[in-house]
């Protein structure tokens, strides 16, 4: 495998984008027994370039890691591995025993924020109603776009399934959006048991690289993504036994 490896990286927050990863990316530096990688969003297991052979240099992945003696546990945050093909399949040759956490919001509002936010990078120039309509066209069968994949990422159920082949349900810690908005500090009490580390102290909630809309959804657009996901709202609850209605007004 390359060099030696002298430690493993212990969780991985996998998803979801626009889910609230960079604030608990945040949240999770501040723990003193928790090294966080050197930034977020390291891309090691959803770059194909990295897995042309059957000996991948991890150590080209733990360049981005330093951990130290106080260290109980090292981890990364990178959004896409939830989403991309191939990704836990690489993850559980790396460490079978790894830990995932992921973050879900409403699938709606998710899409409106990554339209605004490539629409930010200057990397869509069209109005949020002619991109959810072309995808959805496009899209009748899953179809994998870094960029535009404002609905396609939305199927969280699909995702968890995939994660489920490769790990059992006990390395998944799945979080809600709006529970870390409103209760961080009982999110990260669920955060440490999982990781089996200490308690967090109190934190007070902060936006973290929260952008202002310039336009809100409006309700043709709402409708129609409402639509789109009422059967896959249905199926999230009966997985993970959840009561999802607010995600469907």
């Amino acid at each position: 495998m390359g060099k030696e490896l002298n430690f493993q990286v212990g969780f991985i927050i996998c998803g979801t984008q626009k889910g609230g990863t960079t604030a608990l990316d945040y949240y999770l530096r501040l723990h003193p027994e928790i090294c966080m990688a050197n930034k977020k969003e390291v891309h090691f297991f959803d770059n194909d370039r990295n897995f042309l052979n059957q000996d991948p240099n991890y150590f080209a992945y733990h360049i981005h890691f330093n951990p130290k003696s106080v260290h109980e546990i090292i981890g990364e945050a990178t959004p896409i591995y939830m989403y991309w093909n191939h990704v836990m399949e690489r993850i559980r040759h790396y460490n079978p025993n790894i830990k995932l956490i992921v973050i879900l919001r409403n699938p709606i509002h998710r899409a409106f924020s990554h339209w605004n936010m490539e629409r930010d990078r200057k990397r869509e120039n069209r109005t949020f109603w002619k991109a959810i309509q072309e995808e959805g066209i496009k899209n009748k069968t899953h179809n994998q776009n870094r960029t535009f994949s404002y609905i396609d990422r939305g199927f969280y159920s699909r995702q968890i399934k995939e994660i489920y082949k490769y790990f059992e349900k006990e390395q998944l810690l799945i979080l809600k959006n709006e529970d870390l908005r409103n209760n961080p500090n009982i999110v990260l009490e669920k955060v440490a048991e999982f990781l089996s580390i200490t308690a967090f102290e109190d934190i007070r909630h902060e936006e973290i690289h929260s952008r202002k809309y310039l336009s809100k959804i409006n309700h043709r657009e709402y409708e129609f993504l409402s639509l789109l996901y009422r059967n896959e709202i249905q199926d999230l609850e009966n997985l993970l036994n959840w009561d999802l209605s607010s995600w469907s007004k």
